[in-house]
């Protein structure tokens, strides 16, 4: 019996210690993470630079600077009384894409004319921008860096991982929320 007293009573006392914290198996440092962003800082960087090589060399429009990180040249402007869209309208437009170098990748013929209910729909980051500055009747070039674009992705079909590209642009017609709700 003393013997199981004893048992017990260490065990007790055993059991009355601090819990100790679990430490982690592997310590990581996030190292991933920064390499990556460096990574895009670089690919925007020269991506940029590129992009200044290509408007300089192109005499016939006249680009301006966006604040979202893209270029955009009119290629057919109306006057200053045009609405613009705003989230929630209901735009018909038709675009097409092409790489820097001018390569097709989707004809405009292939796209066809679409019906985008802004913000509310998918389309890609630069294009959901795009749809926002032209007015009912406008049409731009805008040159989108690859992250603007599809990404380290690329659309699994012709647009391959960090291509910048190259849309036109064309709305046909804007029609405010409020319409639509009617």
């Amino acid at each position: 019996m003393r013997k199981v007293l004893s048992f017990v009573f260490i065990v007790l006392l055993a059991s009355c210690q601090e819990p100790q914290p679990r430490r982690p198996l592997e310590v990581r440092s996030g190292s991933f993470l920064k390499t990556s962003a460096e990574r895009n800082k670089r690919l925007l960087e020269q991506e940029t630079a590129l992009m200044q090589e290509l408007i300089q060399k192109d005499s016939l429009h006249s680009y301006q600077s966006s604040a979202s990180g893209f270029m955009y040249a009119y290629e057919k402007r109306v006057s200053d009384t045009g609405i613009l869209a705003a989230a929630g309208d209901l735009v018909t437009l038709t675009y097409d894409i092409r790489t820097w170098n001018e390569d097709t990748l989707y004809r405009r013929e292939e796209i066809g004319i679409l019906k985008y209910l802004v913000d509310k729909e998918e389309l890609f980051p630069g294009m959901r921008f795009s749809v926002k500055m032209l007015k009912e009747g406008e049409s731009a070039t805008f040159l989108y860096p690859s992250s603007l674009g599809y990404g380290y992705h690329g659309d699994d079909v012709r647009i391959g991982p960090n291509t910048p590209l190259k849309c036109t642009l064309e709305i046909f017609r804007i029609e405010p929320e409020t319409e639509i709700e009617n």
